[in-house]
């Protein structure tokens, strides 16, 4: 009996692999290519001379604002992922238990989540609007000296603006993902610390914890590759300002293409935050294979 699969699952998989390399793997491999030749898309409609690497060269040593975007964007991914996982952790811990009230809230948690980030930025830059923003006239009233403040024209509260609105998007989600990972800690080494008399916060810290750290590191992870290609957010918020405030890497990468139309180095500064995703989509696989083993 001949065990091998036919050879019609090549054609059942054909318009899938044909959609993956047309959507996936030629953007690449000639977004490869265009980072070592130059294009300047305002003078010629067709890629220039081979350069070699120095687009890269250019970037690493000759581009302040190159450095610049680096430096936000680490701000950014500090207090984004802190943030997220910390709302995360606290928003699981209260919804772990049972009950009609919990199980509504699990349901509504993923109404931001399907939200499009274009669309939480838009919404966010009404709700700070400094003369109708129903959230900056919030602040304004609990914390008096908010009242003037103009959150998107001062370069720390669109820094703040731009982290609220990522966390607003991705804390439902990795809550979600908590509680999954809360659901997986065995409920018998609870009970038997409690009737051991240890408090709360013991039997969070000996018992819960340890166990639930496997899923805070996958959450980590995942949430730093978020961040670091967040941009339609950002665009749609603050637009990199004021000034270059909240211009991300991936911000960068979409200027340098699309408003100086200099393509080969949008290219190579794409390949290098791809190769910093890479990097962080390699710890996410140990951290998996590691929970799987």
């Amino acid at each position: 009996m001949d065990l091998k699969r036919p050879p019609v699952h090549w054609v059942l998989l054909a318009p899938a692999l044909l959609f993956v390399g047309a959507m996936a793997l030629f953007p690449l491999g000639y977004s490869l290519i265009l980072s070592f030749r130059e294009w300047k898309l305002a003078k010629s409609n067709v890629a220039g001379d081979f350069v070699g690497l120095s687009n890269y060269t250019n970037l690493l040593t000759d581009d302040p604002d190159f450095f610049e975007a680096i430096r936000v964007t680490g701000i950014f991914i500090t207090a984004d992922v802190l943030i997220t996982v910390a709302v995360s952790l606290v928003g699981a811990l209260l919804l772990q238990r049972a009950g009609r009230l919990n199980s509504l809230a699990r349901t509504l948690l993923i109404l931001p989540f399907v939200m499009s980030p274009a669309l939480i930025g838009i919404s966010f830059r009404f709700f700070l609007n400094a003369e109708y923003g129903v959230v900056a006239h919030l602040v304004g009233t609990l914390f008096p000296v908010m009242q003037s403040a103009v959150w998107l024209s001062d370069a720390t509260l669109s820094m703040a603006a731009v982290v609220a609105s990522d966390v607003w998007h991705w804390a439902p989600y990795m809550i979600l993902v908590m509680l999954g990972g809360l659901a997986s800690i065995p409920a018998e080494t609870q009970e038997a610390a409690r009737i051991d008399g240890a408090s709360g916060w013991a039997v969070f810290w000996d018992i819960t914890w340890p166990q639930l750290l496997p899923v805070v590191s996958v959450v980590l992870v995942l949430k730093t590759v978020f961040a670091l290609k967040a941009f339609d957010t950002i665009y749609t918020l603050t637009n990199g300002g004021p000034g270059n405030s909240t211009k991300t890497l991936a911000y960068f990468v979409y200027e340098q293409g699309f408003n100086y139309y200099d393509m080969g180095y949008a290219a190579a500064s794409a390949y290098l935050l791809t190769a910093v995703l890479l990097v962080m989509a390699g710890f996410y696989l140990r951290l998996i294979f590691a929970k799987t083993r």
